[in-house]
């Protein structure tokens, strides 16, 4: 009897000390699993297209680049249809634009899928000594399309008009030109390729009238030397902007060439996490989620 009772301690022993190994084991491997899957993002990707966009896309990129080191995100303006051809040639992986691809001559839609990260208003912008604090919309058409001539037609200063536009690749543009002009051709005048051209050359130009996304003038600092037009009384806030009391706005829109992978995708999905909701509000954009007006 004390021949079996030993044999079936020392069986029993093997039996745990068996079970033992293969506790350790696992627990080893559930320990190093989530090590193996977590791989740091690597490579380059640039985005490219609309300087509306350009000011969110860059903080998205630092704020990305800050949790992935070993990436690297270039973002650079040109204007909504540049973005929109280049992202087409795959020169880059990003095109941001301010309008649909299919609305810009040129571009295959078909072959680029639509990513809409947030909206933009679009505000008429002055120099302050002009004196004007809004206009109806038929005075803003008349001034655009070169009827009014001098601001003291409009109750302003005695100083001649200055329209400074966008060129014809600007999606900034298109959506000033559909929204605020009604299609309306704008009389020549001075044109500049970036809106923070468009920013400078309006501080400094007397009787200057161009039109900029909210972005560029987000806070009361940069402001400073800009007179943002209310039309028919109505600005330019995010509230008028949601319910489309204020009509000149826009989707951004970050396309890709077909469906994106590994670091475009990445970026892509930071963007329109919660983490940059904030972002988006403090750089004078409107997050998608609080539009309660829609547009095609």
């Amino acid at each position: 009897m004390k021949k079996k009772s030993l044999k079936l301690m020392v069986a029993t022993l093997a039996v745990v000390m068996t079970a033992g190994i293969f506790t350790g084991c696992a627990d080893k491997t559930a320990k190093t699993t989530p090590e193996t899957k977590n791989t740091e993002l690597s490579g380059s990707i640039t985005a490219a297209g609309s300087t509306a966009l350009q000011p969110l896309a860059e903080l998205g990129a630092k704020n990305f680049l800050d949790k992935n080191p070993g990436a690297t995100v270039n973002v650079q303006g040109g204007g909504s249809g540049t973005g929109l051809k280049l992202v087409l040639e795959s020169s880059v992986e990003i095109g941001n634009s301010d309008i649909y691809a299919k609305d810009k001559a040129g571009i295959d839609a078909t072959a680029l899928k639509d990513h809409k990260v947030c909206v933009i208003g679009i505000a008429a912008v002055t120099n302050p000594k002009v004196k004007v604090d809004s206009l109806t919309k038929k005075q803003l058409l008349d001034i655009f399309t070169g009827k009014i001539k001098n601001w003291k037609e409009v109750g302003g200063a005695d100083i001649a008009v200055t329209v400074i536009n966008r060129p014809a690749s600007s999606g900034t543009r298109a959506t000033f030109k559909q929204f605020g002009l009604d299609g309306r051709e704008e009389v020549a005048g001075l044109t500049s390729d970036s809106s923070g051209a468009v920013k400078g050359m309006i501080t400094k130009t007397d009787g200057a009238i161009s039109y900029l996304a909210l972005s560029y003038f987000s806070d009361e600092a940069n402001k400073k030397g800009l007179n943002v037009l209310k039309i028919d009384g109505i600005s330019a806030s995010a509230e008028n902007i949601s319910t489309d009391k204020y009509k000149i706005w826009a989707y951004e829109h970050m396309y890709t060439k077909g469906e994106p992978t590994g670091l475009t995708k990445a970026y892509l999905d930071y963007m329109i996490s919660d983490e940059m909701k904030a972002g988006i509000k403090k750089l004078g954009y409107i997050p998608m989620a609080d539009m309660k007006a829609k547009r095609d």
